[in-house]
């Protein structure tokens, strides 16, 4: 979870249609709202530090922890696609009171785990929920601040507590993981669930309203999604066959979304330019930063030996800079417009991944956690600059499905690239550390090539 679905997702918001506000606290509202976004975002980021003490704790390799990631991020990011039309047809209070509820029994389940299976299927199970809270929270927030200046305000606040969160969140992992144990960074979301469900008492009922659903898009999406991770994860002869499985279900979803009357993915947005650009460069910068969290967790700890709590405070200069800089690339967004601050950033994001090449299990902790900032700062100056020219490119009354669709485009890359960077690390990590290194360098250099074409 990053900044661009609290940008892409306040716009979601802002032109959505809103509910009756009824009799309420708009304060309490969004305080459950931010609180939420905040636990969905936390769960994206806190568990990377664990990551080593799960694997021996439950004897999971290299496969089993990127199954403990991406089962979190794969549900989250395909089905964000449909739970923004589920919300509206359900109503936002009660999509969020849902949401809430099962992420915080699939948190608690995720702690009680005692194998990496149920572990693993308790995160899907997170990831779905979480695909919930997001636009239900949004959509709530849109509820009780109808006036257009005091919404923007909150969703201004809404999204500052995404930020907070995905910056605490190595910190909070490596902290809880060694005062208590690797099951503590599930067993915290269930009072924090319990207080969100509480303030949600105060928030009144959404309005439910009609909205499409496109089934067979959604699951043939799942289904492509899941097969190809489980391709890159697991190889050998299931990994082929999963392949050939992901393959057809794309070819599926594609004719599928070509004759649906309201696909999940419109396919004709991807005829503008700027959209294409936006969508691919918004993946390049999740495959990067994504990525390097997971491949740097496990450096610190596997490679470097440090504690889990020394490699959480390791990630908080890079993690720590994020709020601040999403402000300022708005800022020159909109005083020179959405091209400049973009390769600005995927320039920097390249410097930066070039410069951790030199990187080595001698290197000072500190020298390296210095070094991932320029990473994070040109990831953080990219995406509110190409999420605001993507909101520009499409119609208003497109710009919730397109908010999803960069959303998900965004999680989707993140997930594959840490499906693929493990495999590769598996095979040693200096190399595979390197190799993911480059190819990432490579994905941003072609976006900014791309994005150095658009008007």
């Amino acid at each position: 979870m990053t900044t661009n679905q609290m940008v892409g997702g306040g716009e979601l918001a802002l032109h959505g249609r809103e509910s009756a506000p009824g009799r309420s606290s708009p304060a309490l509202t969004l305080t459950a709202a931010l609180l939420g976004f905040a636990l969905i975002c936390l769960d994206a980021s806190v568990v990377n530090v664990a990551l080593p003490a799960i694997g021996r704790s439950l004897g999971a390799r290299m496969a089993g922890l990127q199954w403990v990631v991406d089962a979190y991020t794969l549900p989250f990011a395909a089905l964000m696609l449909s739970t923004g039309a589920f919300a509206d047809r359900a109503g936002a209070s009660r999509a969020f009171a849902l949401g809430t509820t099962v992420f915080t029994l699939a948190s608690v389940a995720c702690g009680l785990a005692p194998d990496l299976p149920l572990l693993i299927g308790a995160r899907v199970v997170q990831g779905m929920a979480a695909a919930v809270v997001l636009p239900a929270s949004l959509s709530l927030v849109r509820q009780a601040f109808p006036e257009p200046a005091r919404r923007a305000r909150a969703v201004a606040t809404w999204a500052a507590g995404g930020s907070a969160a995905v910056a605490l969140g190595p910190v909070a992992g490596g902290l809880l993981t060694t005062a208590w144990d690797w099951r503590g960074i599930f067993f915290v979301n269930l009072p924090v669930g319990a207080l969100i469900l509480t303030l949600l008492v105060r928030a009144p009922r959404s309005a439910r309203r009609p909205a499409p659903l496109d089934v067979p898009g959604q699951v043939t999406a799942v289904l492509a999604l899941t097969a190809l991770t489980f391709a890159v994860i697991e190889g050998g002869t299931a990994g082929g066959v999963a392949a050939g499985v992901a393959v057809v279900a794309a070819l599926v979803f594609l004719r599928i979304e070509a004759r649906s009357p309201h696909p999940v993915v419109p396919l004709g947005l991807f005829r503008n330019r700027t959209v294409a650009v936006a969508v691919a460069a918004g993946a390049a910068v999740s495959v990067a930063f994504y990525s390097m969290v997971f491949v740097f967790s496990l450096f610190f700890q596997q490679v470097q030996g440090l504690s889990a709590l020394r490699a959480g405070l390791a990630f908080l200069p890079m993690t720590g800079l994020i709020a601040v800089t999403n402000v300022v690339a708005g800022k020159l967004a909109g005083r020179y417009g959405a091209k400049v601050p973009m390769l600005v950033g995927q320039g920097l994001a390249v410097v930066g991944l070039l410069v951790l090449l030199y990187v080595g299990a001698g290197t000072s902790s500190v020298l390296v956690a210095v070094l991932l900032v320029p990473l994070a700062l040109g990831c953080a100056l990219t995406v509110p600059p190409l999420t605001a020219a993507m909101m520009d490119a499409v119609p208003v009354e497109r710009a919730g499905v397109a908010a999803g669709m960069l959303n998900a485009a965004r999680q989707v890359a993140g997930g594959l690239g840490i499906a693929v960077f493990g495999a590769l690390i598996s095979g040693g990590f200096a190399g595979g550390m390197r190799a993911a290194l480059v190819i990432s360098a490579g994905l941003l250099v072609v976006t900014g090539a791309a994005t150095s074409r658009l008007r």
